[in-house]
């Protein structure tokens, strides 16, 4: 059976959770419609003409995307300039696209990681933290007879989880009380009769990102037709997402040895080097797309070297005297993302027993070429 487009993005959302986006970043359905069946899912870095035609060659219905194809309001949808054909061409084709940018970067498993773990690092942190899940306490009250079931589901929802920890509760058997009045359909109890049943108080911690799923497994798992349940706030963070990684090889080596690693391990034509060739390289900040800004972050980390595109002179300059050396693979570099999130998805739709498939793109979508 084929998963529907909406499926395909709900997985999707669980490797890249749009909650942890940048602000104001263009993600998500972009153009075209969800409502339909998927054969085929064309994971990609960029959509462009040659991306499109692949995607009409295997008769994909979706393309997942990292960068955006809509950056600004549109004030026309002239289809006799690039843009415009390009749009005019999916259309027409019926495919929708759906983009994972920031969020893809930031996310667990995402860009940034599978970099990092390309490159062999050990990752220690993040190189700027974007955003932090606000922790809530959920209090539910359940018949001791059947506790079990409704635990489970709130874990199996994403409660529960502290540090390392996971399963994580507090639980106190007392007694409820309730009479059921006119309308009332009782789990337990009869209509007008006062009921005291023994019952454990369950305690469990919630993200506030996951508090939707929790309280709906809950309910859903829970026996009784109005059930009694407290959620409120804390003064604790859960999880905090960054984006970056800073981490550390095996061992070191010199700068113009690591320079020429990255280049395979990226997979990328060239890279621009900056600092001294034989500079010692040990600890080293990685960040997918156009890092310029984030020298600071890498030197307040105490990073060797920073590897990241788009460097400008000047950056690269101030780089320099500050003695920190980079490595820029250029903004491709991130076409890593296609096997990864291919991989990634087509693992979940198999366990879903779904007959859907994601494809990595194998056009390669790289601006510059070295003369």
């Amino acid at each position: 059976m084929l998963a529907k487009g909406q499926t395909v993005v709900a997985l999707m959302e669980r490797l890249a959770p749009k909650h942890i986006a940048v602000p104001d970043d263009k993600i998500g359905l972009q153009l075209g419609s969800l409502r339909k069946d998927i054969s085929t899912v064309l994971v990609t870095l960029d959509v462009t003409d040659e991306v499109v035609d692949e995607a009409i060659a295997l008769k994909a219905e979706l393309i997942i995307a990292h960068h955006a194809i809509i950056y600004r309001p549109l004030s026309h949808l002239q289809t006799d300039t690039p843009a415009g054909r390009l749009y005019e061409k999916l259309i027409k084709h019926d495919i929708a696209v759906y983009i994972a940018h920031t969020n893809l970067d930031v996310a667990d498993g995402g860009v940034n990681d599978m970099m990092a773990e390309a490159l062999g690092l050990t990752v220690t942190g993040h190189l700027e933290d974007i955003h932090t899940d606000k922790l809530k306490k959920l209090v539910v009250f359940v018949p001791e007879s059947l506790q079990e079931p409704v635990r489970e589901a709130m874990f199996a929802a994403g409660a529960g989880a502290i540090g390392h920890y996971s399963h994580c509760s507090f639980n106190i058997s007392g007694t409820g009380t309730f009479l059921p009045q006119e309308g009332a359909d009782p789990f337990i109890g009869k209509f007008g009769k006062l009921e005291r049943v023994a019952e454990v108080r369950i305690e469990t911690i919630v993200p506030a990102s996951a508090e939707k799923k929790v309280v709906q497994a809950m309910l859903k798992a829970h026996p009784y037709e109005e059930v009694a349940y407290d959620l409120y706030p804390m003064d604790l963070n859960g999880r905090t997402f960054g984006l970056g990684r800073v981490g550390k090889l095996p061992e070191a080596i010199s700068l113009s040895a690591f320079g020429e690693h990255v280049k395979q391990a990226l997979d990328v034509p060239f890279v621009r080097v900056v600092g001294v060739p034989d500079k010692e390289i040990r600890k080293v900040a990685v960040l997918g797309g156009s890092g310029s800004r984030y020298v600071r972050h890498a030197i307040f980390a105490g990073a060797d070297v920073l590897v990241t595109g788009d460097i400008d002179y000047h950056t690269a300059q101030d780089a320099l005297a500050a003695g920190i050396a980079i490595v820029d693979p250029g903004h491709n570099a991130e076409k890593i993302m296609k096997a990864g999130v291919a991989a990634w998805l087509q693992s979940r739709l198999t366990e879903q027993k779904s007959a859907t498939r994601a494809v990595a793109s194998a056009v390669d979508t790289e601006t510059f070429k070295l003369l």
